[in-house]
C-alpha cells in the first residue's frame, strides 16, 4: 500500500519504511523547530527573526542560494504544524466552539509574516497553502470524527492535515512537489507520503485506501506537466477525489470563487458531479482571507456528500460572499447538514505520539526496513525445456511477422499474454538456447506475469549467470578500460548483460520489475533503475507494486543531494540519464560516483537501463558533417557499467539503436572486445554491420537471440481495421495555417541570411 495511516486505517497496520529526508528539507525542518520557540512565547516572527532561523539552519544566507524566502515561509508553516501538534488538542478541548477556536488560531496566524515573495515552482504549481483560520472552517465543515480516514490529495506543508489529525482523523497524505513532500515526511514521520498527480488521485491509490473524508485545496488552474492555465484543473482534482471517497463520505474543497454550481460556466459540470455526490453547501470567500499568504484572490468553500442527488439539476442556494472566516463559520454551523453514514466503517485508531518529542523520537527510532506490503516468499520458478522446430517442419510463412510463442521452454500454469504478440520472421526462425537458470519469484507469479514476460526473466537470469571473456582494468575515472591478463592487479571480468527490445504493450516495465524481484528475493536488496524522465518513477513504482512489493522502495536519486551519501539500507534507486551525467562539482562527487559508493564496487545486483537508446552515441561516431562527439548521457551510462563489472545489466529499449554507432552503450552483450569476441574492436564491428546494412542488423538481432541475449516482441495488429478519414479544413483553419507558414518562411529566410552574412 502506498499510503500509511497515522491511525490503523488498514487491516494490518505496519510501520512505513524510513524514507530519507534530503538535506534541504532537514534544514527547513530545523528552522521550523527554531521558529516554534517564538510561537510558544507568543512572539511575532518578523523578517529578522525568520532570516536568523534560516541562516542558522542552513549555515548560509539567502544570497548564497542555499535557501529562498519561499522556503522560509514553508518553515513558518512547518512551525505552525509543530505548534498545533504540541498544543492543538488541548486548545480544541479548551475552546469547544468553532468561534473560540478561530480566535485562538487567528492569534497564532497573526504571529507569522506575510508572504511577499514567491518561487518559480510555487508560481507554476500555484502553491498557496491554506491559511489556518480558513483550514479550521474546512475541518469544521468536514465534521471529522475519531474513526474517520482523511485524505488530503494536495497536502502542501500540512496545515490542513494537522487540523484534521488533532480532530481525530487518520491521515492519507499526497503531495506531488518533491520539496513539500519531503518536508511533509519530516513533519509526519508516521505517514508514508505518496507523490502522485492529485488530478488523477483515484487512478493511483490502491483499492485499500478508502477515505471517509476528503479535505482539499487543489491548484485552481495549474496542471502537472501542462504549461499555461487550465480552467478545469481544480474540477479535475475534485472529481477524482470524489471518485475515491467512500460512499456516504464527505468532501470539503477550497477552490477559486468561480468554481461553483451557480456559475453558468460550471453548472453542467456540477450536474454531472451530482450524479455521484450531492452538493451540501457552497459559499464564496472574500480575497482578504488569503492576503497573508500572498494573494487576494476570492475563494470558495464547497461541501459534497457522497450520495447521488435526488435531482442533479437542483443545488443549494449559495450563502453569498463571506467577508471573513467568522462569517463563514456561522454559515457552516447553520447550513451544513449532518454527516451521512459511510458504507464501509473504518478501522479502529492506533496510538499516535501526543507530543513533538514523541514524533521526533518515532522518526529517529529504528524501524524494520520491511515494506508496508507483506513481502512474498520466493520459490524457484518451475519450467521444462523443449526442442523446437519451425512450423510445417522446415519453414515459416511468407509474412513479415510471425505469431510469438515460447520456443525453448514451457512454464506450467503460465498464462498467455493478454494481447497476441508477434516477432519478426528473422527472429522467429531461430530458437533461443535451452536455459538452466531458475528465477526466484513469488509462488503466484503466474498470476502476475504472462508466459512471454516470465521468459524474459528466465533468460535475463541465464545471461547474468555468465561473464564475458577476458580480463580488464578500469581507471579511476571509469572511462578507460584496457585488456589485461587475469593475474594483473585490479583485473576484473564483466558480467554478461541482456537486452529487452519489446515494443509498446508487451510490458517492459513489468518485466524489468520481475528481473529486479528475482535478485531481491535472492538477497540482493539494492538495485538501480535508470530511465529517460523523472516522471516515469510512477510507472516504475506501479510495476514494482504490481508484483506484490511496496512501491516506496523505488526511491528517486533526487532525494539525495549531489555530494551527499545515499543512506538507504536497501531499495531501488531510480534516476534519469540527465541526472546520471552530472560530473564532479568541486568537492561534490559525480552522480555516478555517488551511486557506486552506495552500491559498493563488488555490487552484483540488477541495473535496469530503461529507454536505453537515451545512451546512444556513447562512443561518438561519424555524422553528415564529420565526427560527432560522444554524448554525455552515453558516457555516464558506460561509466556506471565500467565501475560495477559484477552488476547484472539489462538494456530495455524498443528502438535499441537508430544506427549501429548507437549500440556502443551495450558493451555487456559481448559483441566486441578482443580475440575471444565476434569482433576485435568496436570500429571493426561498426564497419562490418554498416557494410551489411539492414540485413546485417537483422542477422545481428537473430544471432543475439540464438545466444539467449535478446528478445523483441510487438503487439499484433491482427484483426485491426483501418479507416481513412479526411478532415475538411475551414477557412479559419486555412488562415491559421497560412499565417504560421508565412512566419516560418520569414524565420528561415532570416536564418539563411545570417548564415551567409560576411564575417
Amino acid at each position: 500500500m502506498t499510503l500509511a495511516l497515522t491511525s490503523a486505517a488498514a487491516d494490518a497496520a505496519v510501520s512505513p519504511p524510513v524514507v530519507p529526508v534530503p538535506a534541504a528539507e532537514v534544514a527547513t525542518f530545523g528552522a521550523a523547530q527554531r521558529l516554534l520557540v517564538h510561537l510558544e512565547r507568543g512572539e511575532r516572527i518578523d523578517a529578522a527573526a525568520l532570516r536568523g532561523a534560516m541562516e542558522q539552519a542552513f549555515g548560509a544566507s539567502d544570497t548564497t542560494g542555499a535557501w529562498t524566502w519561499k522556503t522560509a515561509y514553508d518553515a513558518c508553516e512547518a512551525a505552525t504544524v509543530l505548534f498545533l501538534r504540541k498544543y492543538g488538542k488541548a486548545l480544541f478541548r479548551k475552546a469547544a466552539s468553532p468561534a473560540a477556536r478561530l480566535s485562538a488560531l487567528s492569534k497564532i496566524a497573526g504571529l507569522l509574516p506575510t508572504h511577499t515573495r514567491r518561487s518559480e515552482e510555487s508560481q507554476a504549481m500555484q502553491q498557496f497553502s491554506t491559511p489556518t483560520p480558513l483550514g479550521l472552517a474546512a475541518v469544521t465543515a468536514a465534521a471529522i470524527m475519531p474513526r474517520d480516514i482523511v485524505l488530503e490529495p494536495s497536502a502542501g506543508t500540512g496545515l490542513l492535515a494537522i487540523l484534521a489529525q488533532i480532530s481525530g482523523g487518520a491521515l492519507l497524505l499526497n503531495e506531488l512537489a518533491d520539496a513539500r513532500a519531503d518536508l511533509l515526511a519530516a513533519l509526519f514521520p508516521a505517514v508514508a507520503i505518496s507523490r502522485f498527480d492529485a488530478a488523477q488521485i483515484d487512478d493511483h491509490l490502491p483499492p485499500t485506501a478508502a477515505p471517509t473524508v476528503v479535505i482539499m485545496n487543489p491548484p485552481f488552474s495549474a496542471m502537472a506537466n501542462v504549461s499555461g492555465r487550465m480552467a478545469d484543473a481544480a474540477y479535475r482534482h475534485v472529481a477524482s477525489a470524489l471518485a475515491r471517497l467512500a460512499d456516504g463520505g464527505r468532501l470539503v474543497t477550497i477552490t477559486g470563487a468561480n468554481l461553483g454550481p451557480e456559475t453558468p460556466a460550471w453548472s453542467d459540470a456540477f450536474r454531472r458531479l451530482q450524479e455521484r455526490g450531492r452538493v451540501a453547501f457552497t459559499a464564496a470567500i472574500d480575497g482578504s482571507v488569503y492576503a497573508r499568504h500572498g494573494t487576494t484572490t476570492e475563494t470558495r468553500l464547497t461541501v459534497i456528500d457522497k450520495l447521488p442527488a435526488d435531482d442533479p439539476t437542483v443545488f443549494p442556494t449559495s450563502a453569498g460572499v463571506a467577508p471573513d472566516v467568522a462569517t463563514l463559520l456561522g454559515w457552516i454551523e447553520a447550513q451544513v447538514p449532518s454527516r451521512l453514514v459511510t458504507a464501509t466503517p473504518p478501522a479502529s485508531p492506533a496510538p499516535v505520539p501526543r507530543t513533538v518529542r514523541g514524533y521526533l523520537a518515532r522518526a529517529s527510532a529504528p524501524r524494520p526496513s520491511a515494506s508496508l506490503a507483506i513481502e512474498p516468499e520466493g520459490v524457484e520458478l518451475a519450467y521444462e525445456t523443449i526442442d523446437w522446430t519451425p512450423p510445417e517442419g522446415a519453414r515459416l510463412t511468407d509474412a513479415i511477422y510471425e505469431e510469438y510463442g515460447l520456443q525453448s521452454i514451457r512454464i506450467p500454469g503460465a498464462q498467455s499474454h493478454p494481447t497476441k504478440l508477434v516477432q519478426s520472421a528473422a527472429m522467429a526462425s531461430i530458437a533461443p538456447p535451452k536455459p538452466s537458470y531458475r528465477p526466484m519469484l513469488p509462488a503466484n507469479i503466474c498470476d502476475l506475469l504472462s508466459d512471454a514476460q516470465l521468459e524474459t526473466v528466465i533468460f535475463a537470469g541465464e545471461a547474468h549467470s555468465d561473464f564475458l571473456a577476458g580480463s580488464w582494468t578500469v581507471d579511476e575515472t571509469f572511462d578507460l578500460v584496457k585488456a589485461a591478463p587475469p593475474e594483473a592487479e585490479n583485473a576484473v571480468r564483466f558480467r554478461r548483460g541482456y537486452m529487452l527490445g519489446d515494443g509498446t504493450g508487451a510490458g517492459k516495465g513489468r518485466q524489468s520489475a520481475g528481473i529486479i524481484l528475482d535478485n531481491w528475493l535472492r538477497g540482493r536488496r539494492k538495485a538501480v533503475w535508470v530511465s529517460k524522465s523523472d516522471k516515469l518513477i510512477e510507472d516504475a513504482q506501479r510495476d514494482w507494486s504490481a508484483l506484490g512489493m511496496e512501491r516506496l522502495l523505488v526511491t528517486p536519486l533526487s532525494r539525495f543531494p549531489q555530494g551527499k551519501p545515499i543512506t538507504l539500507s536497501e531499495g531501488i534507486l531510480f534516476t534519469t540519464y540527465a541526472t546520471l551525467r552530472s560530473d564532479d562539482r568541486g568537492e561534490k562527487v559525480s552522480r555516478v560516483r555517488q551511486i557506486v559508493d552506495w552500491l559498493g564496487s563488488d555490487f552484483d545486483g540488477a541495473i535496469i537501463f530503461d529507454e536505453a537508446h537515451a545512451m546512444q552515441n556513447a562512443a561518438g561516431g561519424k555524422g553528415e558533417r564529420g565526427d560527432v562527439a560522444a554524448s554525455q548521457q552515453g558516457r555516464a551510462g558506460l561509466r556506471l557499467q565500467h565501475a560495477l563489472p559484477n552488476a547484472r545489466v539489462t538494456y530495455v529499449s524498443a528502438t535499441g539503436a537508430t544506427t549501429v554507432h548507437n549500440l556502443a552503450y551495450a558493451q555487456r552483450l559481448g559483441l566486441w572486445g578482443g580475440q575471444d569476441f565476434p569482433f576485435a574492436t568496436r570500429a571493426e564491428f561498426v564497419e562490418a554491420i554498416e557494410d551489411g546494412g539492414v540485413a546485417a542488423m537483422e542477422v545481428l538481432a537473430r544471432d543475439l537471440r540464438s545466444l539467449g541475449l535478446y528478445t523483441a516482441r510487438s503487439l499484433s495488429y491482427d484483426g485491426v481495421q483501418y479507416e481513412l478519414i479526411e478532415h475538411q479544413l475551414t477557412d479559419e483553419q486555412r488562415g491559421i495555417y497560412d499565417a504560421y507558414a508565412g512566419a516560418f518562411a520569414i524565420l528561415c529566410a532570416a536564418r539563411h541570411k545570417m548564415a551567409n552574412a560576411p564575417e
